[in-house]
């Protein structure tokens, strides 16, 4: 029996810098029962299902930030005598980290989908039945309080950080110009207090556009950053969204014997599987040729019968 999961869209958001991308119809191999809906209900996304209501998401997300909170314990208690921002001029391949050298300490952190979920705009989108439009996203970033949620963990991961006596920043592609509705956003979701240009970084802050080496650069100048926590790799560094790489070669940068040991160990990422560079990839990018597959003229038949 086969459930057939049509996705409309996958609404993206700016704050990172993507392209809309469509998922394909997915030929469930088991049944999954669906939940009962008001007759003019938009059709549920998978992604979204995934990501803000699953029992599944929220465990991942609570496991993740009790991880990065007991890392970042750790870490301060330890007193670090480097940070894990790549220093400029330096690449995962190459890395190197600039000295502590008694900078007050930090945690720094993406905001969407990182420590809240944008439940209202991407709500929109789905009732509206559009994919990604600038002018609805920078209303949001304007009026956007009260309508997130934090995401699963984060307050309590981020209370024991400020218990170990680290500061947190948010480095976020929200704009600049939106910088009180941000700032709104983060209080109404409990995150918590934030003063632009302190502990509050946004596009528009350094002149690399989205890009977030620069941002990091500029928090660096003030803080040892002990931990950088994202829902993408552009939240760790600028290199891994390099467009010139292919699926392949962004995931090989990832496991490169340089910097393999720092996911987990100061670089987190969180799953994010409704949008951003990790939503791409052409068939056999996806499934290598060598890993294709047919079943046995036994195995047909027994599906036919």
């Amino acid at each position: 029996m086969k459930q057939i999961l049509s996705v409309a869209f996958v609404a993206l958001l700016a704050a990172c810098q993507t392209a809309p991308v469509d998922t394909p119809i997915v030929d469930s191999p088991i049944p999954v029962p669906q939940a009962e809906t008001a007759p003019d209900a938009p059709a549920p996304i998978p992604g979204h299902q995934w990501l803000y209501g699953s029992a599944e998401s929220s465990v991942s997300m609570r496991q993740t930030w009790a991880s990065i909170a007991g890392f970042v314990e750790a870490k301060a208690a330890s007193g670090p005598s480097h940070g894990v921002v790549l220093a400029p001029g330096s690449t995962p391949e190459q890395p190197s980290f600039l000295a502590c050298e008694g900078k007050p300490l930090a945690a720094v952190f993406d905001a969407d989908e990182t420590l809240i979920w944008n439940l209202g705009s991407m709500g929109y989108f789905t009732r509206a039945g559009i994919g990604f439009d600038p002018g609805v996203w920078d209303d949001w970033e304007r009026t956007s309080a009260g309508k997130t949620a934090p995401v699963p963990g984060a307050l309590a991961g981020l209370d024991r950080i400020r218990a170990a006596g680290v500061t947190v920043i948010v480095n976020t592609n929200r704009a600049s110009v939106n910088a009180a509705g941000t700032v709104d956003t983060l209080s109404a979701a409990g995150i918590g207090d934030f003063t632009h240009g302190e502990t509050l970084f946004l596009r528009g802050d350094a002149p690399d556009g989205s890009d977030k080496d620069g941002r990091r650069a500029m928090i660096a100048d003030k803080y040892c950053a002990i931990a950088l926590v994202g829902d993408q790799l552009g939240d760790i560094a600028d290199p891994f969204n390099d467009k010139t790489l292919s699926v392949a070669e962004r995931r090989a940068l990832t496991e490169a014997p340089s910097v393999a040991g720092l996911w987990g160990n100061g670089w987190f990422v969180l799953p994010n599987p409704v949008y951003g560079p990790s939503i791409r990839g052409g068939f056999d990018e996806v499934f290598p040729p060598e890993t294709h597959w047919e079943p046995t003229p036994e195995g047909e038949a027994d599906v036919i019968n």
